[in-house]
């Protein structure tokens, strides 16, 4: 029986056995389990059978409404996007990890813009954009164990662009991590007169991002753009249902090299808190903000987040196994595309160094990165360019 094949059993079942079996669930998962990430899924699909609604009963929130993005102040860019990704996935094919047709990355959601026909330019970059990575909970516990290659970071340089990480402690607060994404930009050495960073959020780092842009006024101007990916913008309804204490089983994995920081991860995921905060903290208009959001066809989801994709879908099928697609969208931003993939698959590569995961339990981990990157860089500089016209 493959590690983690009886503890998936147990999330499956009904509420009876997956409560009664809790205390070796926890037991298991934290010496059979083969990846950090999946410690935190099961974690939070123990609370899967709960009746409790994920967004519960309360009066305590700022009036809120669903509205199609035209009519939000989104700025529907996702034609252009889909040229310039379909034209780098093209032009570098099978020569990058994990290729996949254009149409089958891309999800398609209502009536997309047409295109604009115009060429895409493949060439060296003219702003030399640096794409500063905030990472989501629970990076810096399971990094070393994912074995990144860097494969990423060396396809972009080989086109003037550059991509670095910003750490922060992955299990605290949205508060704790905006002081520290600001500390990291300030100690940035400043070239040029044109800000070239690209501040790019992934899940939880997305809130970290606004909230450093709002709290810390002398980031903006070193900063070119903010994008969420994946963000974590509106909250999430499972951090509405999770215990927090559940965070810890991360920093026991063998080699984690996460702090538990103020463990206020989950706290700043809670839906109430992250749309009380968006009410009270409009966003700073100097910086030009772009939202790509995952919205997988559901078997594009891994075996082992089906379950939050199910739970979630409590509340809307149209999920990524963490986020409501609704809820991945930055406030007046330019909404840059759909990807076809689940939470995991746009940045938390497991498949590719832990194969006989990838064939089973996170079977649905790729996805062209590489490509994906490359596409957002020349994006951002190419809608810069045309706003600064």
């Amino acid at each position: 029986m493959p590690p983690g094949s009886k503890q998936m059993h147990y999330a499956s079942q009904g509420c009876e056995s997956g409560t009664s079996q809790l205390p070796a669930i926890r037991k298991r998962l934290i010496f059979r389990w083969l990846a950090s990430p999946i410690v935190v899924a099961t974690a939070l699909n123990l609370g899967a059978c709960s009746t409790r609604p994920l967004v519960p009963y309360s009066v305590e929130t700022p009036p809120l409404m669903l509205a199609p993005a035209s009519q939000a102040g989104i700025d529907d860019k996702r034609a252009r996007f889909r040229e310039i990704f379909c034209e780098v996935l093209e032009a570098r094919g099978t020569e990058l990890p994990d290729y996949r047709p254009c149409d089958e990355a891309l999800t398609r959601v209502g009536q997309e813009p047409k295109g604009t026909g115009q060429p895409v330019d493949l060439g060296q970059s003219r702003q030399r954009l640096v794409a500063a990575l905030v990472p989501g909970v629970g990076w810096d516990c399971f990094a070393d164990w994912l074995g990144l290659s860097g494969s990423v970071t060396e396809h972009v340089r080989r086109f003037d662009y550059d991509q670095v990480l910003l750490e922060v402690d992955s299990l605290s607060s949205s508060i704790n991590n905006a002081r520290q994404i600001r500390d990291a930009i300030m100690a940035m050495p400043v070239q040029g007169r044109k800000p070239r960073l690209v501040l790019i959020g992934y899940s939880k780092g997305a809130t970290d991002i606004l909230e450093a842009v709002v709290s810390y006024p002398e980031i903006r101007p070193r900063i070119a753009a903010v994008v969420s990916a994946a963000g974590t913008i509106g909250g999430s309804p499972l951090a509405n249902d999770a215990d927090p204490s559940m965070l810890a089983l991360l920093r026991k994995w063998p080699g984690a090299r996460c702090s538990p920081g103020d463990s206020g991860a989950i706290e700043s995921l809670r839906t109430d808190r992250r749309k009380t905060w968006l009410a009270d903290n409009p966003l700073p208009r100097d910086i030009s903000y772009y939202s790509l959001v995952t919205f997988p066809h559901p078997e594009r989801i891994s075996t082992v987040l089906k379950p939050n994709y199910n739970k979630l879908s409590r509340v809307d099928a149209r999920n990524d196994s963490q986020v409501l697609f609704y809820d991945q969208v930055i406030p007046d931003s330019s909404l840059v595309g759909y990807l076809n993939a689940d939470h995991w698959a746009l940045a938390v590569p497991i498949a590719r160094t832990h194969t006989s995961l990838g064939a089973t339990f996170v079977n649905h981990n790729d996805f062209p990165r590489e490509a994906l990157l490359e596409a957002i860089l020349r994006f951002i500089e190419e809608d810069l360019d045309q706003s600064a016209k």
